[in-house]
């Protein structure tokens, strides 16, 4: 085993006596006479400099004697998972800071047959725990009496040469927990590692024992992917051994076999640089790594396998590829259990990905500009995203121009934003007045008058209320008189 560097002897001796709130606790497991470590990603994240104040301790003491314990440290205590042998609570030190801490016994736990949820079997010592975990670099503990760093499995030495490994065989272990599949790729993004060809041929072999987790679980693992600095590598191995041909098809459908004249490009490889550069412009623009706009960049062209067609005269054709995929986008998003609010909020930036370049050269009309920012509505800034990253040519000439009349429709909507009140776009008369106007009851009629004022609104500007009235009459009066 490879020697700690002074860094990380360092580290661990931080974790280990740089709380004062977290010595008392260690102080009463010791006094009680119970194994007490820090485990798994804590001591992985400490080892590579990055450890958070969320903290995960394993123990020999069982979940009520945690519990019994931990109370005479804090009163903030919650049962994470009794059953699963976890209680969490919140350690505060004098000067405010905040500790988020975890204990789990000593467990191993397995899928039986084909149930959904794992048996979880508490047990009564730490070599038993760690061989358990999913990979070596999560497999070591710090004995937090005696700051010993127990490496059974070589986590250190994988860690140092950046490699994902399984303690026990990869296929036993994919079997006890399949979940670990998707967390292969899941750390090959997260901390840059690669995969042991071991691990890689037991995700192939093993990809269809996916099918007994549920699926809010994989949900939750293809999120904490998307949300790393750097999904690519991830996704790649996803599709690669087979996995998304379980978890998310729709991805490796996009790699269509291109015809001998190699008529369109690569879209499986677009879509991926697409999500690249969506994530460079969340930067860019100030915000935090954002869920939607990923899985609107990864998903924005599935609807394009179905819709292929090779057209006379060499082209190819994805006629309604936008209205496809976000149906596919919908119904994936459904089976993996994902909100509605997300669910709705990808759906609408897929199908609109290709409003803008349904403008042509950016001759816009302010009543364009209008339409643009009502379809949208509160997906407006997560659209500019998208549609900026879609632009994947690698014709300097054609993405500067691309740019410059995307960057052109911007300060359109800013300007008419100032101007009008864009975000908040109306009609000038509420559903009250037309009714009191055009004296009728609560009923379709008041949509119809509704959308008719609104549509005036998008083409020709606030009308004003006098105007608005006028329009309004001329418009129910044509209905009267043509009995529409």
């Amino acid at each position: 085993m490879p020697d700690l560097t002074a860094s990380q002897r360092a580290a661990l001796e931080s974790v280990r006596r740089g709380s004062p709130v977290l010595n008392r606790l260690v102080g009463l497991f010791e006094a009680a006479g119970v194994e007490f470590y820090l485990v798994g990603g804590s001591v992985r994240d400490a080892l590579l400099g990055r450890l958070s104040s969320d903290l995960d301790f394993t123990t020999s003491a069982r979940p009520d004697e945690i519990e019994r314990l931990v109370r005479r440290v804090t009163p903030v205590t919650w049962d994470v998972g009794r059953a699963f042998g976890t209680i969490a609570c919140q350690l505060t030190e004098a000067d405010g800071t905040q500790l988020l801490v975890e204990i789990t016994t000593f467990r191993a736990d397995s899928y039986v047959d084909h149930s959904r949820k794992p048996e979880v079997v508490f047990g009564d010592h730490l070599g038993g725990d760690l061989v358990r975990r999913d990979f070596t670099v999560n497999a070591m503990a710090l004995s937090m009496r005696t700051g010993e760093l127990l490496d059974p499995f070589g986590g250190l030495s994988d860690l140092q040469d950046g490699l994902i490994r399984t303690p026990a065989a990869a296929e036993l272990s994919f079997s006890d927990d399949p979940l670990r599949i998707m967390r292969a790729a899941r750390f090959t993004s997260q901390l840059g590692f690669s995969c042991v060809p071991e691990v890689v041929t037991a995700m192939s072999a093993m990809a269809d024992r996916l099918e007994i987790v549920s699926a809010e679980r994989i949900r939750d693992e293809l999120v904490k992917l998307l949300l790393t600095d750097d999904p690519r590598p991830g996704l790649d191995l996803l599709v690669e051994t087979g996995v998304a041909d379980v978890v998310l098809p729709e991805v490796p459908a996009l790699r269509m076999e291109r015809d001998e004249h190699n008529r369109h490009k690569d879209v499986y490889q677009h879509s991926l640089t697409v999500l690249d550069q969506a994530i460079v412009l969340e930067r860019q623009r100030g915000h935090a790594p954002d869920l939607v706009n990923r899985l609107a960049a990864l998903l924005h062209d599935i609807g394009k396998p179905s819709t292929r067609r090779f057209e006379p005269g060499g082209k190819v054709s994805f006629h309604h590829h936008d209205v496809v995929g976000a149906k596919l986008a919908r119904k994936r998003m459904q089976a993996l259990h994902f909100s509605t609010e997300q669910i709705k909020a990808v759906a609408k930036l897929i199908e609109l990905h290709l409003r803008f370049h349904g403008y042509g050269e950016g001759n816009w009309t302010d009543s364009a500009v209008r339409r643009y920012v009502r379809d949208a509505g509160d997906q407006l800034e997560r659209l500019h995203i998208l549609t900026r990253s879609d632009c994947t040519t690698r014709n300097l000439r054609k993405a500067q121009r691309l740019q410059r009349v995307y960057e052109e429709l911007e300060w359109r909507i800013e300007a008419l934003a100032e101007q009008e009140e864009l975000d908040a776009m109306r009609p000038d008369l509420d559903g009250q007045q037309i009714m009191e106007l055009l004296g009728i009851a609560p009923g379709p009629v008041v949509g119809q008058a509704y959308r008719f004022l609104l549509e005036k609104r998008i083409d020709d500007g606030p009308l004003g209320p006098e105007r608005a009235r006028e329009e309004l009459l001329a418009w129910w009066d044509e209905q009267q008189r043509t009995g529409s």
